[in-house]
């Protein structure tokens, strides 16, 4: 399929929340110019593949002018008028909310959930796993502890011949996102196809120190080695840690 084609989402929270697991390393405004780096170099990633669009949703202004700066779209957090409980923070709320929202400015789209925190994402990834995925329905890519979920892609649905698509086949192309704890086997459970591939930087969504340490070893992007470079976030990857990665049942 044709990269542009498809349109991606992404869901950013606040800033002043971002990865508290990382606090035990960094103070909480490193840690927010950490999340707006990595999130420069997916969405930086996610254009070069030659995607349809990428569009942000969040209710952070900084989130918003970084991405906007990029080439990329903002679309207003619906939990900002109508907070949502109990639902990953809103997150899922959020990517549905900017998916119709893409689909109803490119018609009947193909929709890419991507997670914001994959600064060692490749364009050739991406381009690669389109073009792996189903051409019907929703897929999903697995993240590298085997749990949660890097990618949800829900295929633009099909007329079957009507002016309309069938009330199954809008259903199967809905994007329907289940993040959250255990969203890999939610995902599978509600119908998406786990899509097999070689992506390594894909499937690598940063949340903890030794997360960051894999993602150097791959090499992260442009906005996050100059962010890491800045705090002294050390560079060298130690053997011990490579050995665990390439040992671990995941892929780092």
């Amino acid at each position: 399929m044709r990269p542009d084609a498809v349109h991606a989402v992404i869901a950013v929270k606040n800033l002043d929340r971002a990865k508290s697991r990382l606090a035990d390393r960094l103070p909480a405004p490193e840690r927010s110019r950490l999340v707006l780096a990595m999130l420069s170099d997916t969405v930086t990633a996610a254009l070069a593949a030659g995607l349809g669009s990428v569009t942000v949703v969040t209710p952070d202004e900084r989130v918003a002018d970084t991405v906007r700066a990029l080439g990329a779209d903002v679309h207003p957090d619906p939990s900002a008028a109508a907070p949502s409980h109990g639902d990953s923070d809103g997150l899922n709320t959020a990517l549905a909310s900017a998916a119709a929202a893409v689909r109803r400015r490119h018609d009947a789209a193909d929709v890419l959930a991507l997670q914001a925190d994959l600064p060692a994402l490749r364009a050739a990834e991406l381009r690669a796993m389109l073009a792996a995925a189903p051409r019907t329905g929703r897929s999903v890519v697995v993240d590298h502890t085997g749990h949660g979920t890097a990618a949800l892609l829900a295929r633009a649905p099909e007329s079957a011949g009507t002016d309309s698509p069938t009330s199954a086949t809008a259903d199967d192309s809905a994007l329907r996102p289940r993040f959250g704890p255990d969203s890999a086997r939610r995902h599978r459970e509600s119908g998406a196809v786990e899509l097999s591939g070689d992506w390594p930087g894909l499937r690598l969504d940063v949340d903890t120190a030794a997360d960051l340490e894999c993602a150097l070893a791959l090499e992260v992007g442009a906005a996050t080695a100059a962010l890491l470079a800045d705090i002294g976030w050390p560079v060298a990857v130690h053997e011990k840690l490579i050995r665990r990665c390439a040992t671990a049942t995941h892929v780092c």
